[in-house]
This record gives structure tokens, sequence and C-alpha cells, in this order.
């Protein structure tokens, strides 16, 4: 008999270690500001799509289940991501009404998960395994109810700020749109990238409401749920570069640049060694 989990990354496979684990992806935006027909996460990068890279960061971690949102394109997404991974699930975003939302989309399917759930987005194809394993070992090592990526950054801009105390535990997360002044100081930014203990997640996530600047249900309300509840929230840092996503088909072109730049010099180094 064949042995598939020796062919597929997010078949379920008994590791005391890796058990417990699921994945949610968020690849439902249109992703106007490519200027483009094709959906932002079909867009390759090196000949791959965004949402495999993003999908294939995760695969080391062997998650038992592997949830992909979709909306803009949704069927053309799903074939695609079928085709390089076939276990994967669906939950569909119908209408783009922010992170929460769309995370909201994912609890039917997951209802009867117990475990870690990892939420990530689907146009970020430079996170490392390494990193989203430290991000799950953070949450566990220290019994939290959550667990996020956090990067400081010279220009924060539009980035939503994180608001950690003097011990480095997070108390909030704040969105530029909706941060103050002294907020908006503030260097430590949210990478968008998130372990949480999944009944926190439905619990708090059910609470969620839309009184914002943007009128959108955020995903890191859920954050500032938790920690006014008592319950600890910790972080893991993580480097610009590793937490950028692509949003114009400039940016696509100048990463793809820079991949293959590394490659030739890799290449040329491994040359000179032999």
């Amino acid at each position: 008999m064949r042995d598939e989990s020796q062919t597929h990354p997010f078949l379920l496979i008994p590791h005391p270690f890796l058990m417990s684990l699921a994945l949610i992806i968020l690849a439902a935006g249109k992703g106007t500001r490519m200027e483009s027909d094709l959906a932002k996460v079909l867009h390759p990068l090196c000949d791959k799509p965004l949402v495999i890279w993003a999908l294939e960061s995760a695969a080391p971690l062997q998650p038992q289940r592997v949830v992909v949102v979709v909306g803009h394109q949704a069927q053309s997404v799903q074939d695609r991501v079928l085709e390089a991974f076939p276990h994967a699930e669906f939950a569909t975003q119908d209408q783009m009404l922010g992170t929460g939302h769309a995370v909201q989309q994912c609890e039917a399917a997951l209802q009867n998960f117990r475990g870690d759930i990892i939420v990530t987005c689907g146009d970020v194809p430079l996170l490392r395994s390494e990193t989203l394993q430290n991000l799950v070992n953070r949450r566990r090592d220290a019994n939290a109810a959550a667990s996020l990526l956090v990067a400081t950054v010279d220009e924060p801009g539009s980035y939503g700020r994180v608001i950690r105390n003097k011990d480095g535990v997070v108390e909030k997360i704040v969105e530029a749109k909706d941060a103050n002044e002294t907020e908006k100081q503030c260097r430590d930014v949210n990478a968008g990238t998130y372990c949480f203990e999944s009944a926190a997640l439905w619990r708090e996530l059910a609470k969620i409401g839309n009184s914002n600047a943007s009128g959108e249900y955020y995903l890191t309300d859920v954050v500032g749920l938790l920690t006014s509840n008592g319950e600890v929230v910790v972080s893991v840092d993580v480097p610009e570069r590793e937490m950028t996503g692509i949003n114009t088909r400039a940016q696509l072109q100048q990463l793809e640049a820079e991949i293959g730049e590394v490659a030739q010099s890799e290449t040329a180094k491994s040359e000179v060694a032999r």
C-alpha cells in the first residue's frame, strides 16, 4: 500500500510534537493595487503563485487541518491550491468585511478542532517555516491564549501598532487608522500572522464588532479582548523583510529580481567552493 504521508505534507501524521495544529490562510482579497484581473494570491513569484509560497512555508509543521479562505476568483484559487495540496479545505468569504470576518468563515470547518490555529496571509511569500514553528512554540511554552509576529520598523506607516508592556507582553493592537498620536509613534508593528488556542479564538471572535474607521471586523480586536480578560498574549519578533506582503506588481517584480540575485550569488559561491 502506498504511504501518502510521504508524498503530501498536510496528511494526518501521528507525531506527538506536531499534533493539534491547524492552519488558516487568508486568500480572499482581489488585490486592487495589483491592477490586474488575476486574483492577488495567484500572481506568480518565480513561477509559483503567492498562495503556494504561503502553504509551503507551513508544510514542514505538518498541520492536521488546512483551511484556505477564498473569495475573489474562488474557483481558480481552489483549483490551483488543490493541484499542490489536495487535502486542503476551503471557506468562502463572499463579502470583504475584514480579517476577523474572514476567519469567522472558518469556524464551521474547525468547530470540532482543539489545539493551535495559525492564521496567516496568502500574499506573504518570505515567511519561514522556522518562524511559524517559533510562533507555535512561544504560545505553548507561555501557556498563552495567543502569540503573534511583531516587526520593529523605521517607518510603521499603515501597519497596525503592537502595544507591549515593559515585560514584552502584548496589551493590544491598534490599527493605524484608529491610533492616537502617541500610538502612531510606536515602531512595533503587527506582522499579520498569529497562533491562537482554538477555544479562545472562537470565543472572542464572536464578540468583535466593526465600530472603527474602516467599518471592518478586525482579527486584531481578538487580541484586545483576550488581554482585557486577563489572558496572556505573547509575541515573536521577526525581521521586516520576512513579514513583507505583496501589494503591487512593482513589488512583485522587485522581489523576484532580489530572489534571482540571491540564487545567482549562491550558485557562484558553490562553484568557487568546488
